[in-house]
């Protein structure tokens, strides 16, 4: 794939799934602007300077309309167009449902499914311009599972496959594909302590090949899903998983 100057936004791409998202995608080609709410870029690492060039950091809170309207006029100003989106910001609270506060609730809604249907809206006038773009949500599995304690989560996600579908129809004769890749248990630096004893016990019986994934592989599919040859897939929800959901 020629995307040597094809330019694409990743929000939340400080660490973890994000980060690893906005390294393959340099390595790839891509021109990554990282959206992150402190504006600094990768946290978790170092990022290589051959990719220098590549990369612009922008400060952008994914719960407030104007900053991300300001992001995508900066990325516009810096560099005269935007060919694709990754919806990666998100957060993950419990609370048994029965004691939720709203406030959690709100909190769980607005980052996760709110500022995804803000983010698409505020790039469409960019990506619009461009004959192949793209916008790849980054839900969970858990939106078709019913899980203790995880109620506003697996709303939050369940909607995010919802934005994905109607703006996948609405938005295919402009020329914009939009999927949501949808991982299972990728183990991260933020979770890795959590990764162990019970909840290793319990992943080591569900998931078929007996462990969680890692950031790289759902980092290689995104890439893969963004690449414009894949023109003719939009709308659909990709499950990375490790068959968890589906195992019996």
């Amino acid at each position: 794939m020629s995307s040597a100057q094809q330019v694409i936004a990743v929000t939340g791409g400080s660490r973890g799934i994000g980060a690893a998202i906005v390294l393959e995608l340099l390595s790839q080609g891509w021109k990554v602007i990282n959206l992150t709410r402190k504006g600094q870029g990768i946290e978790e690492f170092k990022l290589d300077s051959k990719y220098e060039h590549q990369t612009i950091n922008l400060p952008c809170d994914v719960n407030q309309t104007h900053s991300v309207r300001n992001a995508f006029a900066q990325i516009f100003e810096l560099t005269g167009r935007l060919d694709g989106l990754v919806n990666n910001a998100g957060i993950h609270r419990e609370d048994k449902s029965h004691l939720m506060e709203e406030q959690l609730w709100d909190e769980v809604m607005d980052t996760n499914a709110k500022a995804v249907f803000i983010s698409c809206k505020e790039a469409y006038p960019y990506l619009i311009q461009q004959p192949h773009s793209v916008i790849i949500n980054i839900g969970s599995f858990f939106d078709k599972m019913g899980v203790k304690s995880n109620l506003a989560y697996c709303a939050s996600k369940a909607a995010v496959g919802a934005i994905t579908r109607c703006l996948a129809v609405e938005w295919a004769s402009k020329g914009i594909r939009v999927l949501d890749v949808a991982p299972g248990y990728i183990q991260t630096e933020l979770n890795q302590d959590a990764m162990h004893g019970p909840l290793a016990d319990f992943l080591a019986k569900r998931i078929p090949r007996k462990t969680p994934g890692k950031p790289q592989e759902v980092a290689n599919l995104v890439a893969q899903l963004a690449n414009p040859q894949m023109s003719f897939l939009t709308g659909e929800t990709i499950y990375i998983d490790g068959a968890h959901a589906i195992a019996h």
